[in-house]
């Protein structure tokens, strides 16, 4: 994996002592071209970046060092914390809406392969904390979107996914998906909440109603990670 340096001038010194803990996971909406454009543009009013770009043909571009911040996650928040990018490590990866468009073979492959170096130099990632974009801003942003194979990352390692069957959930839904990781319920509905953690883990069916499919995937989730907070 050798990626085309194509530095932005869009990033900032990550403050003193902050291990990188979370990588986030984004789609462009934006042809590779345009999106290339947008996140090394040191113009614009509201300066954008990512740490890499991924094209849909597997190709790796690298626009900031991992040892600065990108400004990729805007206004964030998972397992407590607040304004990720000073933590984070973001990939952009092009696909116009992930909704809608499956995700290249190749891209995916060499999605893997990045993962897994970024992984090896950070210890700290810890698969919950592997997370996409709509997972730390529930409603602002859905990427990378219902067709992001989430799954298949987990089988290689990256990230979590839940097993079927999995057993009753114990308590409040919303005080158990905060347990997880999101946000509580305060600029966003419950059901926006929920919704976000469908997206993610039940893309089939994104209602925001938290029936018992939706309970028992998160109770498999906590079980995995111990249910700790």
């Amino acid at each position: 994996m050798n990626p085309v340096e194509l530095p932005s001038p869009n990033h900032a010194p990550r403050p003193a002592g902050t291990a990188v803990d979370i990588l986030v996971l984004h789609y462009t909406e934006l042809s590779l071209a345009e999106s290339l454009d947008i996140l090394r543009d040191g113009a614009r009013e509201h300066r954008v970046s990512s740490h890499y770009v991924l094209g849909e043909d597997g190709t790796i571009h690298r626009l900031v060092p991992e040892d600065r911040v990108a400004w990729h996650a805007g206004r964030s928040y998972w397992r407590g914390r607040e304004a990720l990018n000073a933590m984070s490590i973001g990939i952009e990866i092009v696909n116009l809406h992930g909704d809608h468009h499956d995700y290249p073979a190749p891209q995916i492959a060499a999605l893997v392969d990045l993962c897994h170096s970024i992984l090896g130099r950070h210890s700290a990632i810890v698969p919950r904390n592997v997370v996409g974009h709509s997972d730390i801003a529930p409603r602002r942003k859905i990427d990378p979107g219902r067709r992001f194979p989430w799954s298949v990352l987990a089988r290689a390692g990256i990230g979590l996914w839940p097993r079927p069957g999995g057993r009753t959930l114990d308590g409040d839904i919303q005080v158990a998906l905060q347990r997880f990781g999101y946000a509580p319920p305060v600029d966003v509905t419950p059901a926006d909440i929920v919704m976000a953690f469908q997206r993610r883990y039940r893309a089939n069916r994104v209602d925001g109603i938290a029936d018992a499919e939706t309970c028992a995937l998160l109770a498999d989730l906590l079980d995995q990670v111990g249910g700790a907070s």
